[in-house]
């Protein structure tokens, strides 16, 4: 099977068949990818993970999961690429320099190699110690459930964004320490305990951060043109108890975006780390990450991501498939937009409205026989998650 800048699937062909013709100079390949590269990857079965390991993998250049993930995404060949779960480091640019060195721009045999000359990463909430006994089990540990984003280090599932085109960091807008308080008609008011109390005290709720990990604003500029990189992983809706804290605490992870992108007053209460207030500011964007929520599957609480696909300013016409996820699951009419081995459609590319045109689509699951199909063939060998991406030619906003 050839990844090429065509849709792999049913809406997706499409869409190509009827788009008008582009160049390449005005059209970008943006993807998300989960490429699970956090340190439970690299310890030995039944070790946990204490930070480092990922740098460590990534010094050799010969490690058989990286190899793989960076195989995909020489293969997809996306302008602009998220990556959720690549662990932030205490050296974050020597990680994010290792990978591009050693597994992107590296020799391969039957792969040209792939350059993204800019990055941008930030600190996330996982593994950060809340000093408080988070899950009501007894023990404040300082990690894992009782971290202000699950996490059992410092760093663990963060997020590196990869582009060709240059990034404006001074201008990126982090929300990393937005207290989940703040949202106006949050699901954290109702989280009770079984005797009916609140589940957290007064002094958790004032700190308690929205994001589990961080969301992200992140301008790009490709040919003059600014693009808003809209960038999060919420936590998965489960792993928890009857309360659902993890399952709020998911809704109001997407539901952030959903406000982000209104305008006015609606947006008073959104404060970036930086303390600048409101929401989005400017017109073209493409929102991307795992949001661990499906519209029609699975156990989250489904408003928050229909609320987001339906939002007037998001184009979710274009749903990305494949062959792969289809024949995995053929009884299921949703498989063939899956991105997660698990049966979901968890991982999202949504451009705006504005300023863009969609010319393509795919997800990359080959299916068994297809060439590349080993890349994906069990989890140890990339990602539970599969690589998604759009085809978009800019247009004026």
């Amino acid at each position: 099977m050839k990844y090429r800048r065509t849709g792999l699937f049913f809406t997706a062909l499409l869409v190509v068949l009827l788009a008008p013709t582009v160049t390449a100079e005005n059209t970008l390949r943006i993807a998300t990818f989960n490429a699970s590269m956090e340190g439970g990857n690299y310890v030995a079965r039944g070790e946990a993970p204490v930070g480092g390991e990922l740098a460590a993998a990534l010094a050799s250049g010969n490690h058989p999961q990286l190899r793989n993930i960076a195989a995909i995404i020489r293969r997809v060949r996306p302008d602009i690429l998220l990556l959720n779960e690549f662990d932030y480091s205490g050296a974050p640019q020597r990680t994010i320099d290792a990978f591009r060195d050693n597994y992107l721009a590296a020799p391969r045999p039957g792969l040209d190699p792939i350059a993204y000359p800019h990055a941008f990463t930030a600190p996330v909430n996982t593994g950060i110690d809340s000093g408080f006994d988070l899950d009501r089990d007894g023990v404040a540990s300082g990690r894992g459930q009782d971290a202000w984003g699950y996490g059992l280090y410092p760093g663990q599932y963060g997020m590196v964004l990869l582009s060709r085109y240059p990034i404006d960091s001074a201008n990126a807008r982090t929300f990393q320490h937005l207290p989940w308080k703040a949202m106006p008609g949050n699901l954290l008011a109702g989280l009770r305990a079984p005797d009916g109390s609140p589940w957290y005290p007064a002094e958790v709720l004032a700190r308690f951060p929205l994001s589990s990990k961080s969301h992200w604003d992140v301008p790009v500029v490709v040919h003059g043109a600014t693009i808003h990189v809209l960038a999060s992983h919420p936590t998965p809706p489960v792993f928890d108890g009857p309360e659902d804290r993890n399952g709020r605490r998911n809704h109001d992870e997407i539901r952030f975006w959903t406000e982000y992108l209104s305008a006015g007053d609606a947006t008073h209460w959104i404060r970036d780390d930086a303390g600048g207030r409101g929401g989005l500011r400017g017109d073209r964007f493409v929102l991307l990450g795992d949001l661990n929520s499906s519209p029609v599957e699975g156990d989250s609480r489904r408003a928050a991501i229909n609320a987001l696909l339906a939002h007037p300013r998001v184009d979710a016409s274009i749903v990305p498939g494949s062959a792969g996820g289809a024949a995995a699951r053929p009884g299921n009419a949703h498989a063939a937009t899956h991105t997660a081995a698990w049966g979901q459609r968890a991982d999202y590319v949504l451009p705006s409205r504005a300023g863009w045109s969609v010319v393509g689509s795919g997800v990359f699951w080959p299916a068994p026989g297809e060439q590349d199909a080993a890349l994906v063939a069990g989890r140890a060998l990339s990602s539970d998650h599969r690589l998604v991406w759009l085809d978009l030619a800019l247009a004026a906003p």
